[in-house]
């Protein structure tokens, strides 16, 4: 029988070391781009504040909110037939 590890808690997000996978996005991002723009410590510094400014955000605002901003702007599509148009902001019945 072998082992299997199970996480702490169950709604606890990914992480890499000690970050949470959302707080790096922008840095990598940050880093791919300044190493394809040739802007390396332009872009990290960059990538660190847009990181540090979205923890704070995240930090203040209630569980997936980020989430519902990325849908309202329709950034994110749902294919779901009960989920509504994010671009209909009124509904005539």
């Amino acid at each position: 029988m072998e082992t299997l590890d199970l996480p702490h808690h169950i709604d606890e997000p990914p992480t890499l070391l000690l970050w949470h996978m959302d707080d790096l996005m922008p840095l990598v991002l940050a880093l791919v781009a300044g190493i394809l723009a040739g802007q390396l410590v332009i872009a990290l510094l960059l990538g660190a504040l847009l990181s540090h400014g979205y923890r704070r955000f995240r930090d203040r605002q209630a569980d997936g909110y980020a989430l519902h901003l990325i849908y309202w702007f329709g950034l994110m599509p749902l294919g779901a037939r009960s989920t509504p148009n994010p671009f209909a902001r009124h509904y005539v019945p």
